[in-house]
C-alpha cells in the first residue's frame, strides 16, 4: 500500500493570523474541497465534552468545517452517540444539554446537532464490517450511518484504556450505539446493581430479549436471553444498571479499529485531528487533568490510520510537561520506563494494537508522509 498523506500546521499565530485560519488553509490543503458534497448530508463526529471537562475542541473548531461544507453545497450536523456509563451524555436530551452548556449549538457552530443513536441509545444499525476478525457486524448510530459523507472532528489525547484517544477511538468507539459500546467494552452484558434498583420496572418493559424479571421487587437479569442491546442501560434512570467493562484493552483496540472500519467503508470520508491539551484521559471524564504533553498542532487527511499514528509520533517527539501525570510517572523511584509516551502515563494500555488492526482490515495504513503547511 502507497504511503499516505498527513497534513499538519503548528499553533504558532504571527499577528493578524487565527488558528482558526490555520484550520481552514489546513482543510483546503488537505483536500477537503475536493469531495463532492452538493446536496448531501455530511455527519461532523465530534465530542462534545462531559460536564467539568475543558479539554474538549472548542466549538469554533467546528464552525470552521461546518462553514467550508456549506461553501461545498453540504448539508452538515454534529453528531455523537450516547455513552454507555451514568453521567451527563447518557440520553439525548442530557446529551444535547451538555453539548448546549458546553458551547455547541446553532448559534456557535453554524448547525444542527443529532445525537446519533437517538433518545435512549438504541437507535442504531447493525451494519456488516468488511474483513472484521473480531466483530463481524457493528452497532452504529442510525443517524451517523445516515449520513452520505463522514467527516471527523478529534481532539486527540491520553487515555485510560486505549492509550490515546485518536480518530479511530472518535469514529469506532464514538460512533457506536449504546449496545456498540457494550460489544467493544464487554461481551455485550449488562451487570445489576440490586441496591441501586428501585424496582420501577422501566428496564422490563424497554428489555429488547424479555431477560428481565423481579425478584422481591428487583430486577435480575437472565444472561441466557440477554442479547446485550444496551436498552435497559438508557431505561435505568438511577444508574442501577451499567456495562461491566470487562474487555482486555487490547481486544477494546482491535474492536474499536473494526468498528472505525463499519463507519468509514463504502463512503467519502475526511479526518482532522487537534493535538492540544493533551490530558492523560478521555473527555468522558468530568474533569481533565493537567496535560502530559505541550499542544502540537493540527493534522488532517482521508487516511484515519495514518492521522493517528503521524499524532501519535508527534507525541512520541515531544518532551514531558512537567507537573503531570506523565511527568509524575517518570520521576517516580523505580519506575520502570516504557520509552512511550502513552504507556509511561497510563501502562495497562496497548495503543499499537488499534493501528495493526485497522491496518489489517484495510481501514488505511500507517505509512505516512508529512506535509507541513
Amino acid at each position: 500500500m502507497e504511503k499516505a498523506v498527513v497534513y499538519f500546521t503548528d499553533f504558532r499565530c504571527p499577528v493578524g493570523t487565527s488558528l482558526t485560519d490555520k484550520l481552514r488553509r489546513l482543510c483546503i490543503a488537505a483536500g477537503m474541497k475536493n469531495m463532492d458534497l452538493t446536496g448531501k448530508f455530511v455527519a461532523i463526529k465530534m465530542h462534545f465534552g462531559e460536564l467539568g471537562n475543558l479539554a474538549f475542541l472548542r466549538p469554533n473548531y467546528a464552525k470552521v468545517v461546518v462553514d467550508l461544507c456549506k461553501e461545498m453545497g453540504g448539508l452538515p450536523f454534529l453528531t455523537d452517540c450516547n455513552t454507555l456509563y451514568p453521567g451527563s451524555r447518557r440520553n439525548a436530551l442530557e446529551h444535547l444539554d451538555c453539548a448546549n452548556l458546553n458551547g455547541f449549538w446553532p448559534m456557535t457552530t453554524g448547525c444542527q446537532i443529532l445525537i446519533g443513536d437517538g433518545l435512549r441509545g438504541t437507535d442504531d444499525v447493525e451494519v456488516p464490517v468488511k474483513n472484521g476478525e473480531f466483530c463481524k457486524t457493528a452497532r452504529i448510530g442510525r443517524a451517523i450511518m445516515d449520513a452520505d459523507v463522514f467527516i471527523s472532528l478529534t481532539h486527540f489525547k491520553g487515555h485510560e484504556m486505549t492509550g490515546f484517544g485518536g480518530a479511530i477511538k472518535n469514529i469506532g468507539m464514538g460512533c457506536g450505539s449504546r449496545a456498540g459500546k457494550m460489544d467493544q467494552h464487554a461481551d455485550g452484558k449488562p451487570v445489576l446493581d440490586a441496591e441501586a434498583c428501585r424496582g420501577c420496572r422501566r428496564c422490563a418493559k424497554e428489555c429488547g430479549s424479555d431477560s428481565i424479571s423481579y425478584v422481591n421487587n428487583k430486577a435480575v437479569i437472565d444472561y441466557d436471553k440477554c442479547k446485550g442491546c444496551g436498552r435497559c442501560i438508557g431505561a435505568c434512570t438511577f444508574d442501577a444498571i451499567s456495562s461491566p467493562d470487562d474487555s482486555a484493552n487490547e481486544m477494546l483496540d482491535r474492536k474499536m479499529a473494526e468498528y472505525a472500519q463499519a463507519v468509514c467503508q463504502d463512503r467519502p470520508c475526511f479526518h482532522i485531528s487537534l493535538v492540544q491539551d493533551v490530558s492523560p484521559n478521555c473527555d468522558c471524564h468530568g474533569e481533565n487533568d493537567a496535560p502530559i504533553l505541550p499542544d502540537i498542532g493540527m493534522f488532517a487527511s482521508f487516511d484515519p490510520v495514518a492521522l493517528d499514528q503521524a499524532c501519535a509520533d508527534a507525541c512520541m517527539a515531544a518532551q514531558p510537561m512537567p507537573g503531570s501525570q506523565l511527568s509524575d510517572n517518570l520521576s517516580s523511584p523505580g519506575w520502570e520506563c516504557h520509552h512511550d509516551h502513552f504507556k509511561d502515563s497510563n501502562p495497562n494500555i496497548e495503543w499499537k494494537a488499534t493501528l495493526e488492526q485497522a491496518e489489517k482490515i484495510g481501514l488505511g495504513t500507517r505509512a505516512y508522509e508529512l506535509k507541513k503547511i
